[in-house]
C-alpha cells in the first residue's frame, strides 16, 4: 500500500489531486477518514491502527459484499425456481411504480 507515486515528478504533483474520491458524495468521507487516520499513525502503523476504515472505504469503492449479496438472493430466487417454489413469472418481485420515488 503506498499513498506516494513510485517516480516523484513535477507532474505527479499537478496530477496527484486529480486521482481520489472527494468528488463523489459516495466514498468522499470514508476516503477523508482514512487518509486523516494514515495521516496520524503514518502509513506502517496506520495499517494496523486503521484497518476497519481502510476496509470501509475499500467496500465502499469496490461493493464486493453488496455484489456478493446481490449474488445470494439472485442464486437463491432461482433454486426456489427449479424446486418449484416459484412460479417463474414469480422470479423476481414486482417493481415500484414509477412515482414511487
Amino acid at each position: 500500500m503506498s499513498l506516494t507515486p513510485f517516480i516523484r515528478l513535477p507532474l505527479t504533483d499537478l496530477t496527484g489531486c486529480l486521482i481520489n474520491h472527494q468528488t463523489y458524495d459516495k466514498c468522499g468521507q470514508f476516503e477523508m477518514k482514512m487518509m486523516d487516520c494514515l495521516e496520524a499513525y503514518g502509513l506502517e502503523r496506520g495499517k494496523q491502527k486503521c484497518a476497519d476504515l481502510i476496509g470501509d472505504f475499500q467496500e465502499c469503492v469496490g461493493m464486493q459484499k453488496q455484489l456478493l449479496r446481490f449474488h445470494a438472493m439472485r442464486n437463491e430466487r432461482y433454486k426456489q425456481w427449479l424446486m418449484g417454489e416459484r412460479k417463474k413469472d414469480e422470479l423476481f418481485a414486482e417493481p415500484p411504480r414509477v412515482d414511487a420515488y
